[in-house]
């Protein structure tokens, strides 16, 4: 099998030394990810073409995932799917196609397109003639149609070769991964996220990833999951890493010593110091978020001016103009929305009446409160992994409670504006323990009781669980949220 790759149409107006560096680059990225596959593909590279050539013996399940690789790969407009022979006469082209493209055209109007390179005895007018003439005598076909075909038949004859292609499969397009700058995307793990990182290696970007962890295991298992699918699927010619930082503590303290009204433009303010010095390490000069205009309070025009001005690194935004139902939608296309629907909906602060036109004094008086040893601590204790290195994790299953038993103790993990607002409804004495100080104290509780979580809707509950599970507590549960507000 021979896939002949076709380049991206921003790649062939460039300067000649700038349009070969990115057909080596691109050559390069589809060596790699194609020999993962099949360890005898050869490519090479053309002015205008790349050939990817698989072994003869291939199997179908190889061909297939070739096929799909190259489809993900940045950098291509389209692709052949081409059988290769060498050339001797017109008869002969007629003689190998009609078993490939018989099936193909019957019932069905067709025209033959013949692109020819090379000194030859005919024009491409008269290849297309006489070859498209003979398909429709010997097959099933409706006829030929120049103008309006139902199927186009494609091929091309280059010298003393020529090309029969059976399919035609469409790319990605945009440039090859590496072929520009390095970045660091913030990664959630939801929709616009996954997007963004998305359209940063589609322009041949490659990136690092980043996960602030404000609830868990459950939360960073899933965003390493979306995260390798990414990477695996549209830029595995590269290494990357994926850096966790620790993220519990901060919003702890933006809670305890911010203002409600300031808590969302001060959290995202720290996601970018903590940002800027994860890049600082890798020495690159920007980072990537999956933020856009006037989708929640902290994206404003006015509340992202003062966020950036925390950070000297340029903050890309590739969805800053996009709705909500175009990035659900490219989600969708690219394979991430079934990880999106999924990610628990987690948010570290939620203020009752957020600043949409924040003001940078302000903002400075507010984060004049915390201590920011903190954010030393969690940059220090970053986990970092190779993506190629990442495996599945198993996520710790948590145990539901509908009813409480007199050994039960209630632990109330709701902050404590929220409970002010509501008091317990499941237990009088409730123990009120915020989710961002639970995990440092639950370890002095009395080991003999069993503690049910509680939250109101049963998803920061259930993350801490999982958490305190994680760290190997087993007299923990959580309360069926369902039984309390029932559909």
């Amino acid at each position: 099998m021979k896939l002949i790759i076709k380049l991206a149409p921003e790649m062939t107006i460039k300067s000649r030394p700038v349009r070969k560096r990115l057909i080596q680059m691109l050559r390069q990225n589809l060596k790699t990810i194609c020999l993962r596959i099949d360890d005898q593909v050869q490519v090479t590279g053309q002015w205008d073409n790349i050939h990817v050539v698989a072994a003869a013996d291939i199997s179908l399940d190889q061909k297939q995932r070739l096929v799909a690789s190259v489809r993900c790969t940045p950098g291509i407009a389209h692709f052949y799917e081409a059988h290769e022979y060498g050339f001797t006469t017109l008869d002969d082209i007629l003689e190998k196609a009609l078993p490939i493209f018989a099936p193909q055209i019957a019932g069905k109007k067709f025209c033959l397109r013949v692109k020819r390179v090379g000194k030859h005895d005919f024009s491409s007018l008269e290849a297309e003639r006489y070859i498209g003439g003979g398909l429709n005598q010997h097959s099933e076909a409706a006829g030929v149609s120049v103008s309006a075909p139902e199927i186009e038949v494609q091929l091309e004859i280059r010298e003393d070769r020529y090309f029969l292609v059976e399919h035609r499969h469409e790319g990605l397009g945009g440039f090859p991964v590496g072929s520009q700058e390095t970045t660091i995307t913030l990664m959630s793990g939801g929709f616009d996220s996954t997007v963004a990182a998305y359209l940063m290696l589609k322009r041949g970007i490659r990136t690092h990833f980043l996960f602030f962890n404000m609830g868990g295991q459950t939360h960073e298992v899933g965003v390493k999951q979306v995260t390798k699918f990414i990477w695996e699927k549209y830029g595995s010619s590269h290494k990357v890493r994926f850096f966790a930082v620790p993220f519990e503590d901060l919003v702890g303290e933006i809670l305890k010593k911010v203002d409600n009204s300031q808590m969302g433009v001060v959290l995202k303010r720290v996601m970018f110091r903590a940002a800027e010095r994860i890049a600082d390490q890798l020495e690159i000069e920007t980072f990537v978020t999956g933020e856009a205009i006037a989708q929640v309070s902290s994206q404003t025009m006015t509340n992202l001016h003062v966020i950036d001005q925390v950070t000297n690194k340029m903050v890309l935004r590739p969805l800053i103009v996009s709705d909500k139902r175009a990035i659900i939608d490219t989600a969708r296309e690219i394979g991430t929305a079934v990880f999106a629907e999924k990610m628990p909906e987690f948010c570290g602060v939620i203020s009752r009446k957020p600043t949409t036109r924040a003001k940078l004094p302000k903002i400075e008086h507010e984060e004049a409160k915390m201590d920011w040893s903190i954010l030393d601590q969690a940059i220090a204790d970053t986990q970092v992994w190779d993506m190629d290195a990442l495996t599945d994790e198993a996520i710790a299953e948590v145990r539901w409670t509908q009813t409480l038993r007199d050994t039960d103790r209630v632990i109330d993990v709701r902050h404590p504006d929220e409970i002010d607002l509501l008091a317990c409804p499941i237990a009088n004495n409730a123990m009120e323990i915020a989710f961002y100080a639970l995990r440092k104290q639950f370890a002095s509780l009395d080991p003999s009781l069993h503690y049910v979580l509680y939250c109101d809707r049963g998803v920061m509950s259930h993350m801490q669980a999982q958490q305190l599970q994680a760290d190997g507590f087993s007299n923990v549960s959580v309360w069926k949220a369902e039984a309390l507000y029932p559909a």
